[in-house]
């Protein structure tokens, strides 16, 4: 018997912890203009039914895509993975234009955020931040061809296969960085 994979709609939802409900939400309304869709708050996780009482935030990302949090007022203080480098994991949203990435960029200095970037990555440019609950956010404007992402997933699978085999960069897509130097 073959089972098939679901039929898959998007992400409904993704969801991270954050130290104050509050203050997250007015930093991701005041910074990145997300609005506040809903909350939900329960004494008791609907999942497992143990006593942990939350507050569930969620915020209109785009496009359909929401961002949502978790205040967990009982647990420990939340942390990170200390063993993953700062700069691994992130959220990344898109913007329309460079125009927009550079608002954006200015929008965040001006409530005083230290902003990185814009960093060349050769399909995109982008900017990073960090929000209020240490979260590592990335804004990311798209600069590619459509021939630059058809050979990029052409060659995904050799240099995933390569990537497997020896733990060393491939360079099936050598000509990115070439890209990015030639326009610096």
């Amino acid at each position: 018997m073959t089972e098939t994979a679901p039929a898959l709609h998007g992400v409904h939802h993704v969801a991270y912890r954050c130290k104050d409900a509050k203050e997250t939400v007015e930093f991701y309304r005041d910074v990145l203009g997300m609005d506040f869709q809903l909350a939900i708050a329960e004494d008791h996780v609907p999942s497992t039914g143990a006593y942990d009482p939350y507050m569930h935030i969620f915020l209109d990302a785009g496009n359909d895509n929401v961002l949502a949090f978790f205040e967990l007022p009982q647990q420990p203080d939340m942390g990170r993975d200390e063993n993953t480098p700062q700069w691994v994991q992130h959220i990344a949203f898109k913007v329309a234009t460079m125009d927009d990435l550079m608002a954006a960029k200015a929008r965040a200095e001006a409530h005083g955020l230290d902003v990185i970037g814009p960093t060349h990555h050769g399909i995109f440019k982008s900017i990073y931040f960090f929000d209020p609950n240490g979260h590592r956010l990335e804004l990311a404007c798209n600069i590619s061809t459509p021939e630059q992402m058809a050979e990029l997933k052409r060659v995904a699978p050799l240099m995933l296969e390569e990537w497997s085999q020896t733990k060393k960069a491939p360079r099936h897509a050598a000509w990115l960085h070439e890209k990015i130097k030639d326009e610096t």
